[in-house]
């Protein structure tokens, strides 16, 4: 099987999702919410996204906000230390966004692989 090179053209389709002036979900916020069901800890998946925790936890508002029921819980600290869960919408919300992009992908199909002969690589 052939391996992808660095230099290598790719393509990465990103959808920002809209509610007004808001963004209501997008490629970051979708990034935040796998990391917070990878840890279950907004402050460790802030962490490795290398974002404050008040950044992770504005981005975590928006989204509350703009869903019709939130896409994350949490437990207050305390000598357990808290922690952070999908509720069932957000990861319906995570779900059918990544099943967006995969599916775009195969709808752009022929045309990438047409633009990609015109590519330097």
């Amino acid at each position: 099987m052939k391996r992808k090179s660095a230099d290598q053209p790719s393509l990465s389709p990103r959808f920002r999702i809209t509610g007004g002036t808001k963004i209501a979900f997008g490629p970051g916020k979708a990034a935040l919410l796998r990391l917070v069901e990878e840890t279950g800890s907004i402050g460790e998946a802030a962490k490795r996204m290398e974002m404050s925790y008040m950044r992770a936890w504005s981005l975590i508002q928006t989204m509350n906000t703009c869903f019709k029921a939130p896409v994350i819980t949490t437990v207050r600290g305390g000598h357990k230390r808290g922690g952070a869960e999908l509720t069932a919408t957000g990861q319906r919300v995570l779900a059918l966004y990544q099943r967006m992009e995969a599916d775009s992908l195969g709808a752009v199909r022929k045309d990438w692989a047409t633009l990609q002969t015109l590519l330097r690589a």
